[in-house]
């Protein structure tokens, strides 16, 4: 692959990530468990879609086809998505929730800080506001498992069972295919591979101090960059696309 198709497939992770994290996080809206959750919520997945717009309007660019953000948002396969497969499960209760933000966000917040010396402008521009997004879903979500992992019985246990459901899903964060490898040597991407110690650097001492053990997993889940997904990501596709499928190039 060409570095500029490996570039499109970089710019399409990227927005990927935040386009299918935002909506999983849109569909709590109305059902978060106090109103001021339910608002942050809703704010969060935002951030995600913002993002989204902001990485894929780019890839669009890059791939000089004419295609918008919009087109590739609402006009691929469920092959043709490069996200991570932890952002498309489903939410779970809402400790389930906060085990993935505080998974997600604290790996995004390594990510976009690396990406903010990225030498293609563009993604340093955008990672820079996206870095600060990061941080602030970072910091919810622990302070979330802080209250959640020290609370009562209960929802220690429903915490604990959300790292230990999401945990198989995180080796595929710091996966590195020749593309990606390709773009990290050239400044452009970042080496994922030298996240992963700062990622748990970070990480652990939060679950430690949640009273959250560390799940013991011998398989790590993967096939996202190859565009291999679990069945979720066809069923929110199906709800996400539904009226550019139905009126295709509908206008309002």
């Amino acid at each position: 692959m060409t570095t500029h198709n490996a570039l499109y497939k970089y710019l399409l992770f990227l927005g990927d990530n935040g386009l299918i994290q935002g909506h999983r996080l849109s569909e709590l809206c109305s059902n978060g468990p106090i109103l001021e959750e339910d608002l942050a919520m809703t704010n969060l997945a935002l951030d995600h879609i913002g993002r989204a717009q902001a990485f894929l309007k780019y890839a669009g660019e890059v791939e000089g086809k004419g295609r918008t953000e919009d087109d590739l948002a609402y006009k691929r396969g469920e092959r043709e998505f490069y996200n991570n497969l932890i952002a498309e499960l489903p939410n779970g209760d809402f400790a389930c929730t906060m085990a993935r933000m505080l998974i997600v966000s604290s790996f995004e917040y390594l990510l976009f800080t690396a990406l903010c010396t990225s030498k293609n402008a563009t993604i340093a521009a955008i990672a820079a506001k996206a870095v600060k997004e990061a941080k602030y879903h970072f910091m919810h979500s622990r302070d979330w498992c802080y209250r959640l992992g020290k609370g009562t019985e209960e929802s220690h246990r429903r915490l604990q069972n959300g790292f230990n459901e999401f945990w198989m899903f995180t080796g595929e964060l710091f996966e590195m295919d020749a593309d990606f490898a390709a773009l990290a040597n050239d400044g452009i991407g970042a080496d994922l591979t030298v996240l992963k110690p700062q990622w748990l650097t970070l990480v652990q001492p939060i679950l430690a101090d949640s009273n959250i053990a560390i799940p013991n997993v011998d398989y790590m889940q993967t096939g996202s960059r190859n565009g291999i997904h679990t069945e979720y990501l066809g069923h929110i596709l199906s709800e996400m696309q539904y009226l550019q499928r139905a009126y295709p190039d509908a206008k309002w």
